[in-house]
């Protein structure tokens, strides 16, 4: 008997399932991130072969036995890049004397799309950190808005909120702009108490941006006007990747799955664009994901060997 293992991977932990070659799924496990970018191939590749001897021990089965390998990976989504981790994780199996048929590092969006939307047309938003929209069209193609990073992009993000969030303590720091409940807020957490310490923490105690996202939502729940506007002009930025995806996927009703804690979680940034698009974009249909990512990895697997007889 033949499986398949798929993968879903980021800065925090790596979720694994393996599946029979029909898709059933027959066990689930996590382990350690999988930004290879941010931690290295080699404790990456690590990671990875401990989950999947995690899987081998569990089903009692031999490495052989698996026919493909596709792993999600934050930083996966440039082929140059995703070919370092193979190759690495490939190097490690060697080391090892295991020889998988197949091992494929693809983008943790495009799992995820695939788990949102198995073998059909539609798109996910994704706001984390970061910001960017993939979607699939009825021939599926895969279409991309957004992504740009946090020097050029990432509107709508948690990085961009919390970089606005920056900016008003600034300004409130030395009158170039109105008090804020945001500085108040942000010295009770950091002590952010004067202009020194903000820039301290900025420059050189490498200050994590997104961490400002939580301070600036619940100034604007205590009905803050500057915060308040940061949530109106970041949301205005996810309209505009929904409204150029409607255009690049040409259907009637564009289904799209939120993936990232400021626009999956109860707040009111995720309230505030909910309500723009039901009045601004109708057309847009906000559901679900069918499936997690790593799921969508095995389905991507089955596609792949089912359409290959090489596989």
């Amino acid at each position: 008997m033949k499986y398949i293992i798929g993968m879903d991977g980021g800065g925090t932990k790596t979720n694994c399932a393996i599946s029979d070659i029909k898709g059933n799924i027959l066990y689930k496990c996590s382990g350690g991130p999988s930004n290879f970018l941010a931690f290295g191939v080699n404790e990456v590749s690590k990671n990875i072969f401990n989950l999947i001897e995690n899987c081998v021990r569990e089903l009692k089965i031999n490495f052989s036995d698996i026919k493909m390998v596709i792993i999600g990976a934050a930083g996966g989504g440039r082929r140059d890049d995703a070919e370092m981790l193979e190759n690495g994780l490939i190097s490690l199996l060697k080391n090892n004397n295991i020889e998988i048929a197949k091992i494929i590092v693809e983008s943790d969006a495009i799992v995820a799309l695939e788990g949102a939307f198995p073998g059909k047309p539609g798109s996910i938003l994704i706001a984390g950190t970061g910001s960017i929209m993939f979607g699939k069209d009825s021939n599926g193609i895969i279409h991309r808005v957004g992504g740009f990073g946090r020097i050029i992009g990432d509107g709508g993000s948690g990085y961009s909120i919390g970089k606005k969030g920056l900016f008003a303590v600034s300004k409130d720091f030395d009158g170039r702009g109105k008090h804020t409940l945001i500085s108040e807020l942000a010295d009770k957490k950091f002590n952010f108490s004067s202009s020194e310490n903000l820039i301290r923490a900025v420059y050189k105690n490498n200050f994590d941006i997104a961490s400002m996202t939580p301070i600036v939502l619940s100034a604007a729940d205590n009905n803050d006007p500057i915060a308040l506007n940061i949530i109106d002009e970041e949301s205005e930025e996810l309209i505009l990747h929904l409204t150029a995806m409607i255009k690049k996927i040409n259907q009637p009703i564009l289904n799209v799955a939120f993936i990232g804690g400021i626009i999956s979680n109860d707040n009111l940034f995720s309230k505030t664009l909910r309500k723009k698009i039901s009045a601004i974009i109708p057309s847009v249909n906000i559901i679900e994901p069918e499936y997690p990512p790593e799921q969508g990895a095995i389905f991507m697997a089955l596609n792949l060997i089912n359409n290959s007889e090489e596989l």
